[in-house]
């Protein structure tokens, strides 16, 4: 039972990595093909978004990871607690990326629509590593 846990960590693991570079491989691919075929600043706006969706994909990991962890060591709690900086690093995310995406915006006059669609890298990337992994359910 234990050793096939640990496969399906590790296929998990994988999964995600996948996921994290397939973010960025997009982004840096779209904002390349976009910034010489159209606007350099779009291009730059796609490349951001992806980064800022990459940046954001690491972040929940590492809030989800506190989760489990918690979750884990007050399995026997009657009333488990989480701490406020946990909740607070879990939401603020997403704070700071949209503090991220208003400061590029305004200093850079990258258009905000291609900052938010390169935020969409990361759902492109996840569809993607998802269909690998149906196709590919060993590797």
């Amino acid at each position: 039972m234990e050793a096939a846990k640990e496969v399906e960590a590790s296929a998990a693991g994988r999964t995600e990595e996948r996921i994290g570079w397939m973010t960025l491989a997009f982004g840096a691919a779209a904002g390349g093909v976009v910034a010489m075929a159209h606007d350099w600043r779009w291009g730059l706006g796609l490349a951001v978004g992806a980064a800022l969706a990459w940046l954001n994909f690491r972040w929940l990991q590492g809030g989800v990871d506190a989760f489990v962890q918690l979750s884990v060591a007050q399995a026997d709690a009657a009333k488990p607690r989480v701490p406020m900086r946990t909740w607070f690093k879990f939401a603020g995310r997403y704070a700071l990326i949209a503090l991220c995406v208003y400061v590029i915006f305004v200093s850079f006059k990258v258009p905000i629509a291609s900052i938010l669609t390169g935020l969409c890298a990361l759902g492109a990337a996840a569809v993607t590593a998802s269909l690998y992994e149906v196709l590919h359910p060993s590797g």
